[in-house]
């Protein structure tokens, strides 16, 4: 598989592989750390099956992202959703242990944390494959022909303010969002509940942002409401 050429009026750099390796890897060891009580021996399938679709993605693109096949794109959206489902159904198991009060306490408070890490990195990688066609696509590709942008981030507008601001745009220096700028605005949607960097602009994003918010939201009233209980 060779690399894609840039298009002539393209500028920007195709993004490293390693960060979204490294979340991945980090978000699969969480998940593995998870107590019995949360998850059972599948934990190991899933990690199983995360690391084995890893592999093929990083021999592809070992360094910069700048090949990309029908098989590797769908692998890598797959590994995205993967982690996503996985992680709401753990949820819910999370959600019915801290509700019916399970006994080591301290256990699920650390529980609760590793799970809402693993939703933070899980939506950011979905939203890092998907927006604008991926991350190969959004460098590589003209403009012109890139799908419509999923995500509205600041810099996709600030081409007419004061020039240091604008120095930093897409029309102006050809930015592209990495995977940094989508972790930032999916950690701050877990935080504030609300998109506050970039705004949703399709439907489906708007969808996955409000289950991203919503399952924050549930973590954190109840590790609250567990922990007045605890303290009590």
């Amino acid at each position: 598989m060779q690399p894609m050429q840039q298009h002539p009026s393209r500028s920007a750099l195709a993004e490293h592989r390693w960060p979204v390796v490294i979340a991945l890897l980090a978000a699969l060891a969480l998940y593995a750390l998870l107590p019995n009580e949360i998850i059972g021996p599948q934990r190991f399938v899933v990690v199983s099956v995360g690391l084995a679709l890893l592999v093929p993605l990083v021999i592809a693109n070992p360094h910069r992202l700048t090949r990309q096949a029908p098989w590797t794109r769908a692998v890598s959206v797959g590994f995205a959703l993967l982690l996503v489902l996985t992680n709401q159904v753990t949820l819910v198991r999370l959600i019915l242990e801290l509700v019916g009060g399970g006994h080591d306490a301290p256990g699920l408070l650390l529980a609760a944390l590793q799970v809402w890490t693993v939703n933070v990195i899980g939506f950011t990688v979905l939203f890092w494959e998907l927006d604008r066609g991926g991350p190969v696509l959004r460098t590589m590709v003209a403009r012109s022909e890139l799908p419509p942008a999923d995500l509205r981030f600041p810099q996709d507008e600030d081409d007419d303010a004061v020039a240091e601001v604008a120095a930093r745009s897409s029309a102006v220096r050809d930015w592209t969002p990495r995977f940094v700028d989508y972790f930032y605005s999916t950690l701050a949607n877990s935080m504030a509940f609300s998109a506050t960097d970039a705004m949703p602009l399709s439907p489906r994003f708007k969808l996955l942002m409000s289950l991203q918010a919503f399952g924050g939201f549930l973590i954190l009233a109840l590790v609250i409401a567990r922990s007045v209980n605890i303290l009590a």
